[in-house]
């Protein structure tokens, strides 16, 4: 069967569900040859509507056959066996929609067709209303107890009600896909199953004589100019003519021009005589008789040119800016500063507490003997502490700077060629000038929870922002720094960033050097 065959018939069948009509959307099902799992899941759908519960279960059986790891339908199937009082296979089933599920709190279906999101609780729920049905008020209790303090996201209000339900002795309602809901064929292949005729019918476009209807053969008549005119040498080729003498508007549509002013053709000329320009930004219409070509790519045209008027490329690009002569540039053997300085140090003006960059004060060491530290947190600080504070001692006034405790912040630093933030040692006899670089240093602080008993395997830099896709995602943003705490599977990690702790895909990072890096708490 041809797969166009296939789809009519889907859609066909789909636009009689949304009627109403089960019994039309079955017969023109049956015709597929080759159903696929969403066309069986259909029929089990037009059979429910029917009250054929048999039928239905006979066609789920078959759309498992097809897709063994159709969660919606083993959640379906549940229904449909607790609704035949098929208690035991009802539980199977809600064991293997939850193991479908793939430790993922919610599946949407709307990429293959079917409005429908297949949520965690939702499961459990209906496995807790076959335990009622089996008589295991307490076995239900536990599954939704279990669900409730695992605090997932969404389906707690639902679950509440349903556990009050269940202590008044009363069975839940089973929750299964509503019958409006159905697989749907994608818009954009059934458009195309559309005969589409790319010649179209001949008709006349424009013509010399008004109100010309006729259809006929005769002479070539000839035509007026259309969007398309030949490239004409010299001024004509310019859409920007000039205003002979002044215009007064004679009617709403007109425009009130001095003389001498430039304009620019928007349109074509009308049987009146007159054409659409655009004059100071504003879009009106013209005698043709009054305007005459000019040229703009000379500069005295240029300034007389108003706003609103698009100017053409200039024909020469503007030359390179002569250097000024200002003070002799450093002998050759200075270091060159460091990614930090050059990327935080000021334009012109000097603190003075900023030493030079001369070669005798590359150490770090400034004229007060203090350095400025730059920390960057949700916003930038700054804070100047001798050359001699050990770390713990700046970690304490950052944190006095930022309002926070010192035992929730962590500050990390960027080493000379390297992108990766790296923690702040805590040896002893570590202070702030080994930071220090022409008398600046900058700093990265993070609120970070401790790791407690995990160790870091290494650490990534973030290539890209990676939005987290469920509650167990890591999120981060572009050049962020990761602590690896374990590798799911090749292309899974497990990470640390800011705080949170969650799985992201390893292509959205990438690994510096390879050095193996622990974590000290």
């Amino acid at each position: 069967m041809l797969y166009s065959e296939l789809l009519k018939l889907w859609d066909e069948s789909v636009q009689a569900m949304d009627s109403q009509d089960w019994q039309g959307a079955l017969e023109k099902l049956q015709q597929v040859q080759e159903p696929t799992s969403r066309i069986l899941f259909n029929t089990a759908s037009a059979n429910l509507a029917l009250g054929r519960l048999d039928t239905a279960l006979k066609f789920l059986d078959l759309t498992l056959t097809k897709d063994e790891r159709f969660a919606v339908g083993f959640f379906q199937r549940a229904a449909v066996n607790m609704q035949l009082e098929r208690l035991e296979d009802a539980l199977s089933d809600c064991i293997w929609a939850q193991k479908h599920m793939r430790k993922n709190a919610v599946i949407d279906y709307k990429q293959l067709g079917l409005r429908f999101k297949l949520c965690s609780w939702q499961v459990l729920h209906n496995a807790a209303a076959v335990y009622c049905r089996m008589d295991q008020w307490e076995q239900a209790k536990e599954v939704l107890l279990a669900f409730l303090q695992q605090r997932s996201t969404g389906g707690g209000g639902h679950l509440e009600a349903a556990l009050d339900s269940i202590r008044r002795g009363e069975l839940l309602t089973p929750l299964m896909v509503p019958e409006s809901l159905v697989f749907r064929p994608r818009k954009q292949e059934i458009e195309q199953l559309q005969k589409k005729d790319f010649l179209g019918k001949p008709k006349v476009i424009s013509s010399t004589i008004p109100n010309d209807d006729f259809g006929g053969f005769e002479p070539l008549r000839q035509q007026r100019p259309g969007f398309y005119e030949p490239k004409v040498d010299g001024a004509q080729e310019s859409r920007y003519m000039r205003v002979r003498t002044p215009y007064m508007a004679r009617a709403p549509e007109q425009l009130t021009v001095p003389g001498g002013v430039v304009v620019f053709l928007f349109g074509e000329e009308d049987r009146d005589g007159m054409i659409n320009v655009i004059h100071d930004g504003q879009r009106g219409l013209l005698p043709v008789s009054l305007l005459e070509p000019t040229e703009v790519n000379t500069p005295k045209a240029k300034k007389s040119v108003p706003n609103g008027i698009p100017l053409p490329p200039a024909l020469q690009p503007p030359g390179r800016p002569e250097a000024r002569q200002g003070p002799a540039a450093p002998p050759r053997d200075t270091p060159p500063p460091s990614s930090t300085t050059s990327a935080h140090a000021p334009p012109s003006s000097t603190p003075k507490h900023a030493a030079s960059t001369g070669p005798e004060q590359h150490s770090g060491s400034s004229e007060d003997g203090s350095v400025v530290v730059k920390v960057h947190y949700t916003y930038t600080v700054a804070v100047t502490v001798p050359l001699n504070t050990p770390y713990h001692e700046l970690k304490q006034r950052v944190a006095q700077k930022l309002g926070r405790p010192a035992a929730e912040l962590c500050l990390r630093h960027k080493q000379r060629g390297s992108h990766l933030l790296s923690p702040l040692s805590g040896e002893p006899g570590c202070t702030a000038q080994d930071l220090a670089v022409a008398g600046r240093a900058t700093l990265w602080c993070q609120k970070e929870d401790p790791l407690a008993n995990r160790t870091i395997l290494y650490q990534m830099v973030a290539l890209y922002n990676y939005d987290a896709q469920g509650p167990e995602d890591l999120e981060f943003s572009e050049g962020d720094t990761i602590d690896i705490l374990g590798e799911v599977n090749e292309e899974w990690l497990e990470g640390h960033c800011a705080g949170n702790i969650g799985i992201f895909p390893s292509c959205f990072a990438y690994r510096e050097n390879s050095s193996v890096y622990t974590s000290q708490n």
